[in-house]
């Protein structure tokens, strides 16, 4: 479930930090915006982040609204994570962050 409005900040930036100001948030959206992958494949493709952390930043994500999360009647039990279409209008905020950072490794010998 989204945030009410009431309880946005004031400034549209802070209301963005809000959302994706975790570090393993703006990954798990790098990792989600070619699309849907299961918890195995985000897990691996983001690093160092352990199992609860990234399952708390997912159910904040989903409640969000910025990935919906899907789960298979199977055995073992399947689970998908795909972006939503608030999700992917992150994405020019991705692209700006991946330049700048380009950007700043050329400029300081990274």
């Amino acid at each position: 479930m989204a945030v009410a409005a009431k309880e946005l900040p004031a400034c549209p930036v802070e209301t963005t930090l809000m959302l994706i100001s975790d570090k393993w948030k703006v990954l798990i959206l790098r990792d989600l915006m070619p699309g849907t992958k299961r918890f195995g494949e985000l897990k691996k493709s983001i690093g160092t982040v352990s199992q609860k952390v990234l399952t708390a930043q997912l159910r904040e994500m989903e409640q969000s609204g910025l990935l919906t999360r899907t789960v298979y009647p199977e055995v073992p039990p399947r689970v998908e994570y795909t972006l939503t279409n608030l999700g992917r209008s992150l994405k020019p905020i991705l692209d700006a962050m991946w330049n700048w950072g380009e950007a700043y490794k050329a400029k300081n010998g990274g």
